[in-house]
């Protein structure tokens, strides 16, 4: 999971937002999960913002690919997310080897130092939004994974577990305004931001409040979906690696009804 810096911005919902000047934190979050209700599947969740809802703050996706239908389907229904089909493409090749140095040590423990200590792979993933028969890429994500050993005994970090209040809903697939929590246990520590790098050229993003009147249906998708390649690209401030994840995602419940309009899915 990584945490940056992003450009407060309209057309995410419209949850009680509360920003102090014109930035927020954002992030997003890099999942696979080897079992599940849905089963196995890849997740990228882009976290619009954190907005303070006393007396907790809470996060907004604005955006949830998956490449599983079934997860794609409860997350819009169930649960009120802007799901989308997604393709997970991915490419591992080695990293050579470098030495120690002396200095180092306690930051190669945590996963933060500058120099590698064992052998690790660096991992491509490429994110491509699929919608019928068209397809656009999303974002290309490299991380560096460690590779396990028979020496391999890095610290992973304290055992964990946390309650993450967030919003959802407010799309074409359920209207409401919803609040739900998801519940971690895991083994967390701090690690070098991936690196992510977005499609080229981006479309060029226009204000959805003073000029959506001239927006086209495949318009507002494009400037939705920008705005979310737009989070992936912030500046980055913290990244947290998470093993042994066990989560479990409580019921939402129905913070305002909406019956009349809902904000189209991007």
């Amino acid at each position: 999971m990584g945490l940056g810096e992003t450009k407060s911005s309209p057309g995410y919902g419209n949850p009680p937002w509360i920003f102090k000047g014109r930035y927020t934190l954002g992030g997003f979050f890099l999942a696979n999960y080897d079992d599940s209700p849905a089963g196995v599947f890849d997740e990228l969740v882009v976290i619009a913002g954190i907005v303070w809802n006393p007396p907790t703050s809470c996060a907004w996706a604005a955006r949830v690919l998956v490449n599983s239908e079934e997860a794609c389907h409860h997350g819009r229904k169930e649960v009120g997310l802007p799901s989308q089909v997604a393709r997970f493409s991915k490419r591992i090749t080695p990293v050579p080897r470098q030495t120690k140095d002396k200095f180092g040590g306690f930051l190669n423990m945590i996963g933060v130092g500058t120099t590698i200590c064992h052998s690790k792979d660096c991992m491509d993933v490429q994110v491509t939004e699929v919608v019928g028969p068209a397809s656009s890429d999303i974002c290309n994500i490299k991380l560096l994974t460690d590779v396990p050993t028979p020496k391999f005994n890095k610290w992973m970090g304290p055992s964990i577990t946390m309650s993450l209040p967030s919003f959802s809903g407010q799309t074409e697939y359920n209207a409401n305004l919803l609040k739900y929590s998801c519940r971690l246990a895991c083994r967390v520590r701090a690690v070098r931001p991936a690196k992510v790098s977005g499609p080229s050229p981006l479309k060029k993003e226009r204000n959805l409040d003073s000029e959506s009147r001239g927006f086209t249906a495949e318009e507002v998708v494009d400037n939705a979906r920008n705005l979310s390649i737009s989070v992936m690209l912030s500046k980055p401030i913290l990244a947290l690696e998470f093993n042994f994840l066990e989560m479990q995602v409580e019921a939402p419940i129905i913070l305002s009804n909406n019956t009349t309009s809902s904000l189209p899915a991007a």
